[in-house]
């Protein structure tokens, strides 16, 4: 499965890259930098295609330049929601790559205090979750047979959307019902396991290309859930989020990143088959070039920098406690930005 799993892989940064980084941000735990500096965390996956464009074009660079700020950005890639969060409020970096689900945690932890909130939007995509358990036809045919992959158990956004259609299934007090068959694995492992077959990981709630992979590479994979459908809706699953003292501390860098996401954002929906090569070669990704460009051509695959549909979700972990804080509006857990405006 190594070998498989190698295939699937898209790119992920040596071990002791990722561990000094995130080591001398924790030294410098709640120490201010100067503007012109940004450490940014992404994850697996093409959702996370607008920061492949803006740091392969150079983006933020360029309009720092236009803020009169030379920006020095500085790239770590992390599995799933929970490390996101603990680097995030460790000090090690400053924009966070996750889900909604993680968002809305930390925001709620550091309400009136770190006040993490979201910066933008990575674009809407539906997530799937695949099994390839031939019995599994829907999310009540999981038994203590199956295990089910996602990021982090409880926390991302994958688990929070099982959660919220275990709820729709069987009441709000039976939200949790199939957490005690989920696993964290990171998606390239998950994928690699459906599509291999033969292991107790007989689901995965995954992103693109994940999904896609597992749907092509499997006679037996099929979909389960489309968070479209519990969400009602096209929705933007994965968000940047980052503390309220970043922001005030460096409205130049921060206008500069927000300003390039933007145009990245703008750059995917012009040019999909530019956009498919760039991520291939920056993340050195081994997958089929037409199925990438085939998944970012998918009408239900919008790059937009404002969240949209994303209250649902908070209006659902608030019901249940997962969150203490009643967010009124999705304005509650995100900062206010002329780019972010139509959100919601």
């Amino acid at each position: 499965m190594s070998l498989l799993r190698s295939r699937l892989f898209s790119a992920r940064w040596p071990r002791g890259v990722v561990a000094l980084t995130l080591a001398a941000g924790m030294a410098a735990t709640g120490a201010a930098h100067a503007e012109g500096k940004i450490r940014i965390a992404e994850q697996f996956g093409v959702v996370y295609l607008l920061l492949n464009v803006a740091r392969d074009q150079q983006l933020i660079e360029k309009h720092g330049k236009q803020q009169g700020v030379d920006v020095k950005v500085e790239w770590t890639q992390l599995s799933g929601g929970a490390a996101v969060n603990d680097a995030l409020l460790s000090g090690a970096i400053d924009i966070a790559g996750a889900g909604v689900g993680p968002l809305l945690t930390v925001w709620d932890r550091t309400h009136g205090k770190q006040n993490v909130k979201g910066v933008a939007s990575l674009g809407n995509f539906p997530y799937y979750l695949v099994s390839n358990n031939p019995k599994v036809k829907t999310i009540a045919d999981f038994t203590d047979k199956d295990r089910i992959a996602l990021p982090a158990v409880s926390v991302s956004v994958q688990s929070r959307v099982l959660q919220l259609a275990a709820a729709k299934q069987w009441g709000d007090k039976a939200f949790n019902r199939l957490d005690k068959w989920t696993v964290a694995v990171p998606h390239p492992d998950a994928a690699a396991a459906i599509i291999a077959g033969g292991t107790e990981i007989s689901g995965h709630f995954g992103n693109p290309p994940f999904q896609e992979q597992e749907l092509a590479g499997n006679p037996n994979a099929r979909i389960v859930l489309n968070s479209y459908d519990v969400l009602g809706g096209p929705s933007s699953a994965t968000v940047l989020y980052a503390t309220e003292k970043f922001r005030n501390d460096n409205p130049k860098t921060y206008r500069a990143f927000v300003d390039a996401l933007a145009e990245a954002a703008r750059f995917a929906t012009a040019n999909p088959e530019a956009a498919a090569d760039l991520y291939i070669r920056v993340n050195k990704a081994r997958i089929d070039r037409a199925l990438l460009v085939k998944i970012l051509k998918n009408p239900q695959v919008q790059f937009k920098v404002a969240p949209q549909n994303t209250f649902a979700l908070a209006e659902f972990m608030h019901r249940v406690g997962a969150i203490r804080n009643q967010p009124k509006s999705w304005q509650d857990y995100f900062f206010q930005d002329p780019v972010t405006a139509q959100g919601s």
